[in-house]
């Protein structure tokens, strides 16, 4: 690891403003300074010399604030640096909002989720190998214009959804596909105030500048997240190659409104098969309206990965995918509410 300096925010204007000593142009993950909260993510990545911040700001203070877990009125309010393991243990959560409970629970260690925030699990970093170790040259994120090595290399666990030529990393989170999957906003706060935007608009697909990988700004943080409406019928998937301490082959975030038996609202999300949080609104679109039975769970789950790209190891993701989202929808349909 590399040196760096350490300080420590003591309120959110204060950390704004340290924040704001990075350069105009600059990806916020190539900034030269840093945020640390449970530091799960940037002190791995610190490590593998991925990451090199010149400044690292502990923003923990800010807990007393941002650390909320509000279950009133039907609305889910989260603060960023609320750990993961105190939202996922709530019982308001676990009753309105099954589904986030579950992302939480079934992700990481028990030890990293008592440290780790929603606000730092959301801004994780690809899993990717060639991402992650700095003997390969070409990768796109960590050296933008060099090519990304997984396309022509071992790519069993990398992404069939929202791929690019530039990159085909997987986004590695399962809290995203939660906040996707129930239409949640985000709150930030940055030099002009706060501002809130959809959750769905704040991770960037690859494209042509796969380092760009929020819509964030480098002197921006992420506040808290907001969920309109109670999901008790609601439920999240996880298919990996261990049951412990593993990130997803495939997954799925799914949450039904069905009423004698009729889809009147479905929200269907996918995690460990595409890069970024992935809505699956073509599943969506099937789903609403139609009576609930073992054939519409198919057509929807064939609809989800009508657009995916299958490379020379991953392919199976996509037969696999299809058999995650189809078991999801049966589990959330058949739930007790």
């Amino acid at each position: 690891m590399r040196a760096f300096a350490y300080q420590r925010a003591a309120d959110a204007s204060a950390a704004v403003q340290a924040l704001g000593a990075t350069g105009a142009g600059v990806a916020p993950t190539d900034a030269a300074v840093q945020v640390l909260a449970g530091g799960t993510t940037l002190i791995d990545l610190m490590k593998l010399d991925v990451m090199r911040p010149g400044t690292v700001i502990d923003i923990n203070p800010l807990a007393r604030e941002w650390s909320q877990i509000v279950a009133a009125d039907g609305h889910l309010r989260l603060g960023a640096l609320a750990r993961m393991a105190d939202v996922a243990a709530d019982p308001e959560v676990q009753r309105s909002y099954p589904l986030v409970a579950d992302s939480l629970k079934l992700a990481a260690s028990a030890q990293l989720r008592n440290m780790a925030t929603l606000g730092g699990n959301v801004l994780q970093r690809t899993r990717c190998s060639y991402f992650r170790d700095v003997s390969y040259a070409n990768c796109n994120k960590r050296n933008p214009g060099s090519g990304c090595a997984a396309i022509e290399g071992f790519n069993r666990a990398h992404a069939v959804l929202g791929t690019s030529e530039q990159c085909i990393a997987t986004y590695p989170g399962d809290f995203a596909q939660a906040l996707i999957a129930l239409d949640a906003n985000v709150d930030v706060v940055g030099p002009s105030g706060r501002r809130s935007l959809p959750f769905a608009q704040l991770h960037r697909p690859p494209g042509a500048t796969p380092q760009l990988e929020t819509t964030l700004a480098p002197n921006e943080l992420i506040s808290g997240f907001a969920i309109a409406g109670r999901w008790p019928r609601s439920i999240f998937l996880k298919v990996r190659d261990r049951q412990s301490y593993e990130f997803a082959l495939a997954s799925a975030a799914v949450a039904l409104d069905v009423q004698d038996g009729v889809v009147r609202k479905a929200r269907v999300a996918l995690g460990g098969l595409a890069t970024v949080p992935w809505r699956a609104r073509e599943a969506e679109a099937v789903l609403d309206g139609a009576r609930f039975d073992d054939a519409l769970a198919e057509r929807a789950a064939d609809a989800a990965f009508a657009g995916a790209i299958p490379r020379k190891d991953n392919a199976f993701k996509i037969a696999l995918g299809k058999h995650v989202v189809a078991r999801a929808l049966h589990q959330a349909a058949a739930m007790e509410i």
